[in-house]
């Protein structure tokens, strides 16, 4: 396991080191595989859908939600 001195760097620099491991992983996301549990949940909700149990939320929807919850 690769250790960086996390506590030696300045906001700045963990964020830099933060970008380029996000920009990496995204190069590589055809390497990823999810777990197993996200094919799971993915069907319940699709079968949640097909029941007319849940129903999709519009985006502008769901921000205002998301941010009424916010302090």
């Amino acid at each position: 396991m690769i250790e960086l001195p996390l506590a030696a760097l300045s906001v700045e620099e963990k964020i830099q080191v933060m970008e380029s491991l996000w920009d990496d992983l995204c190069h590589r996301a055809d390497d990823l595989e999810s777990p197993s549990w996200h094919a799971d949940i993915l069907a319940q909700r699709a079968a949640d859908i097909a029941q007319g149990t849940e129903q999709f939320t519009d985006w502008e929807s769901a921000k205002r939600a998301i941010r009424g919850r916010l302090p």
